[in-house]
């Protein structure tokens, strides 16, 4: 009697209810039935190697530095074209000074803060917007506006900081740039 008490209780044990079992799909292959789950997709990521790290690093220093000086050459861009066409009509040395100094003090509370908060690097990759905006360097566009000494001691200056004023766009070397640039004016154009 004993005996039967037990297999009872046990059948009674692995009695399934409807909270008990999950429906799976099934594949028969040959004589057996297994079980199919499709699992949710999703993303595993390791750590970068060090030599993609700092690539990554670069990437996004110089992405950064584009993002925040690129206004600034397009900017620069229009002031010189509305310069040089102004500086077309000035009938003599002292009226085109006079139109250069108001235009500087005119850019200068517009720009100022800003342009000075940018540090050394921003500077050198604005330098190169400034470039392939314009088709001149830094260095020519102080010359023709200030004079060649001041261009001179500009370049001065910029040289001390690890800058050089002469520095010229070039689709080869600064293509990372380029595309920046080109990522900007897609996203600009759908805002």
């Amino acid at each position: 009697m004993l005996f039967i008490l037990c297999l009872t209780g046990r059948s009674l044990a692995q009695q399934r209810t409807a909270g008990d079992s999950i429906a799976v799909r099934a594949i028969v292959v040959g004589t057996d039935t297994v079980p199919s789950i499709t699992l949710r997709i999703f993303d595993v990521y390791d750590k970068l190697p060090k030599r993609l790290r700092k690539e990554r690093e670069r990437w996004t220093r110089l992405r950064n530095a584009v993002y925040v000086t690129y206004p600034y050459a397009v900017s620069a861009s229009r002031v010189l074209k509305d310069v040089s066409r102004d500086l077309a009509l000035c009938k003599n040395k002292k009226q085109r000074k006079e139109y250069l100094a108001s235009k500087e003090k005119e850019l200068k509370t517009q720009f100022g803060d800003k342009l000075e908060n940018l540090s050394v690097y921003q500077g050198k990759v604005l330098m190169k917007l400034i470039h392939r905006e314009t088709g001149e360097n830094c260095y020519e566009i102080i010359r023709e506006l200030k004079g060649g000494f001041n261009a001179r001691m500009y370049q001065t200056v910029a040289f001390f900081f690890g800058g050089n004023l002469k520095s010229e766009f070039n689709t080869q070397d600064d293509r990372d740039i380029e595309l920046i640039v080109q990522e900007i004016q897609l996203y600009s154009r759908f805002n």
